[in-house]
């Protein structure tokens, strides 16, 4: 059970002059081959969200399309001097990979990732008892963007993703959030143990989930606290179980003894936002 002595949370007496403590690491600006294929979005929501945040280059639309959505769109890309081309459904397509793309495809600036130093220091004019996501090698696009749409309706502040062997914010992430993405700011860091080091030195409290811990019913949520969602399949890794405050566990009676990790964290989330929103 966490013990309130052990780390109070500065937060209760604020120190406006004293900064976060930085992570020592290099920003890295390159471009990977891997953003310049994801500079894009699809589907009507992930499109009208990314061209009103100013990302928007160029709009694909279906041929022949017409509907209100479109027409709505038409205008938004006129307003914030986004060009317009009708394609053929099959260029679509193969832009998306034959994904669900509504007749609607937006080129996009390159997501641009923050350090945790930006994080911390975006965070810190926002609240002083932040709460972050620290996605432990998640692998399912589908999972990362359910994730960041529950976190932007629960107000998470920030979520921590692994720069290797993770999913990133690709347009499938962009899609399944419904733009969310536009709204919670993800930091991509080099390795994860060091960076809870660092939220460590920063005054949070770090929980994990797995099946053996304490019920999330009884989770503490006061003060800046970050949660480790683990991997689909292998959930939290071991090298971070000894990092962890302590580790939470979502009691369940039925025969499949897990839950997807974006109805896991999901629940989780919740349960801050129940906290910290008291009836």
């Amino acid at each position: 059970m966490r013990n309130d002595k052990k780390r109070p949370f500065k937060g209760n007496k604020p120190q406006k002059s004293q900064p976060f403590k930085k992570e020592i690491v290099r920003k890295e600006r390159e471009v990977s081959q891997e953003e310049i294929e994801d500079n894009f979005v699809f589907g009507n929501h992930a499109t009208i969200e990314a061209i009103q945040q100013g990302r928007g280059n160029k709009l694909f639309l279906q041929e022949d399309s017409k509907s209100e959505k479109v027409e709505h769109l038409k205008l938004l890309a006129k307003e914030n001097a986004v060009p317009v081309k009708w394609v053929p459904k099959q260029k679509l397509d193969t832009m998306t990979n034959h994904g669900v793309h509504q007749g609607i495809v937006l080129a996009i600036t390159a997501y641009e990732y923050l350090t945790l130093d930006e994080l911390l220091d975006r965070t810190k004019e926002k609240t002083e008892v932040p709460f972050f996501l620290i996605l432990d090698s998640l692998e399912d696009p589908h999972n990362f963007g359910s994730i960041l749409r529950t976190a932007d309706a629960t107000g998470v502040d920030g979520i921590i993703i692994p720069k290797h062997r993770a999913v990133g914010i690709t347009p499938v992430v962009t899609k399944a959030s419904t733009g969310a993405v536009e709204y919670i700011p993800v930091a991509r860091v080099t390795n994860l143990a060091q960076s809870i080091t660092t939220l460590k030195e920063n005054n949070f409290w770090i929980f994990g989930t797995d099946m053996k811990g304490t019920d999330y019913r009884q989770w503490n949520t006061k003060g800046a606290i970050a949660l480790i969602i683990g991997n689909e399949g292998r959930g939290m890794s071991q090298g971070l179980h000894k990092e962890v405050d302590e580790l939470l566990t979502i009691p369940m009676t039925g025969h499949v003894q897990s839950l997807n990790a974006g109805v896991a964290a999901g629940l989780l989330m919740y349960e801050v936002y129940r906290g910290r929103n008291p009836l």
